[in-house]
């Protein structure tokens, strides 16, 4: 048995021929560590309520867009908006990816899939990643001249960034042998220095950016409120998750408890938070204008003329 801050039990044997920590998540009960976990099958890493908790939002969501796609897609060919295409197309991507990753997860424990779950995180998180960083920086640009020139400068900038975080990944996983997406490594320091580092440069990114909003240079951002809430949101949620990886490399089961509290709303709630903030009210406001040509179409042949006699 594996015991931090002497309160806390994190990989017990659930035999008495197993003996050390187990790598793999087989045999784990953790009965106190983790509010979610209420099993201690070894095919299951996590309780019901865990994967209930990650599933369900976003199943909800993956519905929700569905049900308006044709719609949506109308919109969008109506616009012509090639920036909303691209993040709408990538936001489709992403979320598919987050809904097969909030699927599988019980891939981190049985051996044999410790790979494939490996490859699906590390794409999974590489493609929120992504939307995360380009749509901020797409929204920093100070020059919307040519749009579709703007965004492509800002998807290679973003995909520069997002390739060597992957690259890096890459090594500490399958170089190293730093178990990054394994949530039974508990006590590998590695791990949570690579966290805790991840963590920083998007607070300190996300800090910066408030900053600027706050000093004699604000006027060189963009003057939108709902971009200021999204990283007000974001900044919050990065340094709740760098403060809980600092407490999980010194072994602390709160830390660990937080960490994975937090990883459970990120993949849950962060691409809905998106679509609200920056997408839904360009479908919205389609919607309206849609109204407003329709009427005006509608006036132009004379339907409303009997309402002037």
């Amino acid at each position: 048995m594996l015991v931090f801050s002497g309160t806390v039990s994190i990989t017990e044997a659930s035999s008495p021929s197993e003996v050390g920590p187990d790598r793999t998540g087989i045999g784990t009960a953790g009965r106190d560590h983790f509010i979610f976990r209420l099993s201690s099958s070894a095919t299951v890493c996590h309780g019901f309520w865990h994967d209930a908790a990650l599933v369900l939002p976003s199943v909800l969501f993956v519905l929700y867009l569905g049900f308006h796609a044709r719609s949506n897609i109308k919109k969008l060919s109506h616009r012509r908006s090639s920036v909303m295409i691209g993040y709408y197309g990538l936001l489709w991507f992403a979320v598919l990816l987050n809904l097969a990753w909030c699927f599988l997860q019980v891939w981190q424990c049985p051996p044999g899939k410790q790979v494939a779950w490996n490859l699906l995180s590390l794409f999974a998180t590489s493609a929120m990643l992504f939307l995360e960083i380009s749509i901020v920086a797409f929204l920093l640009e100070e020059n919307y001249a040519s749009c579709l020139e703007t965004l492509a400068r800002t998807f290679m900038v973003s995909g520069l960034f997002v390739s060597v975080d992957l690259l890096l990944k890459v090594i500490f996983i399958f170089g190293f042998g730093v178990p990054l997406f394994l949530d039974v490594e508990i006590a590998d320091r590695g791990k949570w220095g690579v966290w805790f580092t991840n963590k920083l440069l998007l607070t300190a990114a996300y800090g910066y950016i408030l900053f600027v909003h706050f000093s004699k240079w604000r006027d060189k951002l963009p003057p939108r409120p709902a971009f200021y809430n999204y990283v007000i949101v974001m900044s919050v949620t990065t340094a709740v998750m760098l403060f809980a990886c600092g407490l999980a490399g010194i072994k602390s089961g709160f830390g660990l408890w937080l960490y994975n509290l937090a990883v459970v709303c990120y993949h849950s709630l962060y691409l809905p938070f998106l679509y609200m903030t920056f997408l839904a009210d360009f479908f919205k406001e389609e919607d309206w204008l849609l109204d407003s040509a329709y009427y005006s179409e509608m006036k132009d042949a004379g339907f409303f003329d009997s309402d002037w006699e």
